[in-house]
């Protein structure tokens, strides 16, 4: 099944953030091409909280490198913020996704030897931030955000893993993204940090964060705005993904 994917909602008229039209991925394999996604149009509001539901295999983490610029599509078209991706060049895209989206994921990625503000101050480094001070104070601001005041100095290995993923948090949020993409974010936390993690997202959407998330997880259906359900590199209504 091949449709568009929108709802109304009550934010202000804007343009989309994030427009993807007729949009495939082929990977080559052996002398075959791989058909991992498969004519999606997708459109993401401004301020959204949407959920990608799927299995393992489903397309849903191409989909997710796709919009956050990590990898790019065969063809079909994506306007993320009015531009163009396909008319962008490497840099160009290195420099919106440094600029405009924020990662989290399963795994956290924190860098061992470097504490938290560090590893939270990181971003800011790439964009150029050369005032250490304001970096910290920036750092320090999101920490106390994500309830991890106190905690600058320690060491990674010193946290907890839902610690951990408020650290991750935090780093995502330092440059003001205009998209926070979660993979998993929940994965390899028990239920009740889970709860406290994604507690933390959808205050970061009621806030005005467009949040879009990669989970096979159904219980975190209740904290999106909107659901979108994949299987074999399209998107299914509920009941289809439900009876399938």
């Amino acid at each position: 099944m091949t449709e568009e994917i929108k709802q109304e909602t009550s934010l202000p008229l804007s343009s989309p953030l994030i427009e993807m039209t007729d949009m495939n991925k082929y990977y080559p394999v052996g002398k075959n091409q791989l058909h991992v996604l498969k004519n999606l149009n997708l459109t993401i509001e401004r301020g959204e909280f949407l959920m990608i539901m799927g299995k393992s295999g489903s397309g849903k983490t191409t989909l997710m490198n796709i919009i956050g610029f990590l990898d790019q599509t065969s063809d079909g078209t994506y306007i993320f913020d009015d531009k163009d991706v396909s008319q962008l060049t490497e840099n160009q895209k290195s420099d919106l996704r440094n600029k405009y989206i924020g990662f989290i994921f399963q795994q956290f990625f924190l860098i061992q030897s470097l504490n938290v503000s560090q590893n939270v101050e990181l971003p800011m480094v790439y964009e150029g931030q050369k005032k250490e001070n304001k970096r910290k104070q920036i750092a320090e601001h999101y920490l106390k955000l994500v309830s991890l005041e106190g905690k600058e100095n320690s060491k990674t290995t010193e946290l907890s893993g839902g610690q951990q993923q408020r650290v991750a948090i935090a780093r995502a949020l330092v440059n003001e993204p205009l998209l926070i993409m979660a993979d998993e974010p929940t994965g390899a936390l028990d239920s009740e940090t889970s709860a406290d993690i994604m507690n933390i997202l959808t205050e970061l959407n009621k806030e005005g964060k467009t949040i879009v998330m990669v989970t096979h997880d159904n219980d975190m259906k209740k904290y999106a705005s909107r659901v979108v359900y994949m299987r074999d590199g399209i998107f299914l209504t509920e009941e289809e993904f439900n009876n399938a």
